[in-house]
């Protein structure tokens, strides 16, 4: 081997030690022991960054395997040393605080940072990211809506004309330029009337690749009420479809009791939800879900869930679907309340995560022991999901009956970061990776 050949080899060899120490510690999803069968159900204690759970149907418990319980959180201040924890590598630093009821985030072509506030029912932007990983600016975008959750930019790519934002009862659009801070002009009702009236509020929107199909997620008024019986339940516990402009309305899916975060895969175009499962049948009954959904597909509520399983409290009900009901991709523990979703398709973090899914767990009510509260990450293999999922940011929980944050939605900035939501704090948080 001659002196240039080793010289080479030398070189190459330092580039390739100062790349692994800049990519710093590997995802801790490839080495950590997967959690299954009952070690994958767990309390708050159990939950840490880096912990991976894969549960599966055979896994479940009967119904009724602990009672049914009621134990919702006390919001507490943030105690004096307590913040969001990460993996190694990550960061979690204080972008935005002293907001009010901050819920859906969305990133802008241009990198924009839109919020709803749904209490006050206004639209935020937050533009850009200082030296100290604070916003640049903040303005008010649009005011006077009525519980605004979901945001989308329509069309689809660099330049949109439109910001779209779904009331819990109705779907408006503003007209838009990239870099609008504020409305340039008044709300232009697209759907004018989708089914309110209490329980699940939030409606989420989302455009498919191809511009042509909007959908809209409506949670279920009830718990379990049986649609076939209660008005009430017409046109909910569904995604429903319509042309851009309002026309065209369809049930694309149903029997998702509640589609909190629905979100489109960037490269096979199926559209992913993410949703809380009925309640009142113990600890670990039903799973929460991530899945990508088939048009025309049911998912089994009220009278059934994760396949043929019937629901006690619909003995005998609708024997005709038994059989239609399709198993979710991603099931999550039962009660963490799972939100926002999105692909995470930045440059900052490392490659494991490209194309994964990260979601916001709101956390449990409905459970005798704390779980949630935290943001998840679910690998994929190209467009399927492995099923697992890690929990990638926790340290919400101050005991079994205080919690200080609750994390609602997520989006990738335009440098690679995480910024979600947190409506316990009324903050907006961000993860960086690396320096």
């Amino acid at each position: 081997m001659n002196r240039k050949t080793i010289a080479f080899v030398f070189t190459a060899a330092a580039c390739l030690l100062i790349w692994r120490a800049h990519q710093g510690p590997a995802p801790a999803l490839a080495a950590s022991k997967v959690l299954k069968g009952k070690e994958a159900f767990t309390d708050y204690t159990g939950e840490k960054p880096g912990v991976v759970r894969h549960i599966t149907v055979a896994e479940l418990p009967q119904p009724f395997h602990t009672p049914s319980a009621t134990a919702g959180p006390r919001l507490v201040p943030r105690p004096e040393g307590a913040w969001p924890e990460s993996l190694p590598g990550f960061k979690v630093s204080l972008y935005a605080e002293g907001l009010q009821n901050p819920r859906m985030i969305r990133t802008a072509p241009n990198g924009d940072l839109f919020l709803a506030e749904s209490a006050p029912g206004r639209i935020r932007v937050f533009r850009g990211i200082t030296a100290e990983g604070k916003p640049q600016s903040v303005e008010v975008f649009a005011t006077g809506l009525n519980r605004p959750f979901g945001i989308a930019f329509y069309p689809l790519g660099p330049n949109p004309q439109w910001v779209y934002v779904a009331n819990t009862n109705s779907v408006v659009r503003f007209p838009y330029r990239n870099g609008d801070l504020k409305a340039r002009g008044p709300a232009e009702t697209v759907v004018p009337s989708i089914p309110g009236g209490g329980g699940h509020w939030t409606r989420d929107i989302a455009f498919s690749l191809d511009g042509k199909t909007m959908f809209v997620s409506v949670g279920s008024r009830s718990n379990v009420d049986d649609p076939d019986t209660t008005p009430a339940e017409t046109d909910r516990a569904v995604v429903l479809a319509f042309a851009p402009d309002g026309s065209g309305k369809r049930t694309y899916a149903y029997g998702i009791r509640n589609a909190v975060g629905i979100a489109v895969h960037p490269q096979s175009g199926e559209l992913w939800v993410s949703v809380n499962e009925r309640d009142g049948l113990g600890d670990d009954l039903v799973p929460d879900y991530i899945t990508h959904v088939r048009e025309g597909g049911f998912y089994g509520w009220p009278w059934f869930y994760l396949g043929p399983i019937q629901d006690p409290r619909h003995p005998g009900k609708r024997p005709d679907l038994r059989d239609k009901v399709i198993v979710p991709d991603i099931l999550l523990q039962a009660h963490l309340a799972s939100l926002g979703m999105v692909f995470y398709d930045g440059r900052m973090f490392p490659a494991q995560y490209r194309g994964g899914i990260f979601a916001a767990q709101h956390g449990s009510w409905n459970r005798a022991r704390r779980v949630g509260y935290k943001i998840i990450f679910a690998p994929m293999k190209g467009a399927r999901a492995t099923g697992e999922y890690m929990d990638f940011v926790t340290g919400f929980v101050a005991s079994d009956a205080n919690v200080w944050g609750r994390p609602v939605a997520v989006a990738v900035a335009r440098d690679g970061s995480l910024i979600f939501s947190d409506d316990g704090s009324n903050s907006l948080w961000r993860v960086t990776y690396g320096k």
